[in-house]
């Protein structure tokens, strides 16, 4: 796991719920902006991330022995920009060996799973899956 992701579970770890639901927020504000040839992109719907009520485009891919992303979510949708952001800015450079090591539970591990709701929680927990499933393709 990048040391970045492993520092934001510790300090996670040890907020409060406000506290966490804040550093989302902020987070929120971090999220990378997409590049200008993905945002023109014809093939953009492919890149939704079905199992989110918020509409979170995500773009994976493995680059010379490293996973790049990049993500587009409503500014609308802090909660839900802020984890993506988490991602994007701990994981995008990463090596599979990396991002293999994320817990499948990563919400729960930052304390997020019981502040966000079911509906929620599904959709953020198969954006990990599915970084972690391009990182491990061949």
């Amino acid at each position: 796991m990048p040391p970045t992701l492993a520092r934001y579970i510790a300090r996670f770890q040890a907020a409060d719920r406000d506290t966490r639901l804040e550093s989302l927020l902020d987070l929120s504000r971090r999220l990378p902006p997409l590049p200008e040839s993905f945002a023109a992109e014809a093939e953009r719907e492919a890149h939704r991330v079905a199992e989110c009520q918020t509409p979170v485009f995500l773009w994976a891919a493995r680059e010379g022995g490293v996973v790049r992303l990049a993500a587009d979510v409503p500014r609308e949708s802090p909660t839900v920009r802020g984890f993506v952001a988490l991602l994007v800015t701990t994981l995008d450079g990463a090596t599979p060996a990396e991002i293999a090591a994320v817990p499948d539970d990563l919400l729960h591990e930052l304390r997020l799973d019981d502040a966000l709701g079911m509906l929620r929680t599904q959709g953020l927990s198969a954006i990990v899956r599915r970084i972690k499933r391009i990182a491990n393709s061949a």
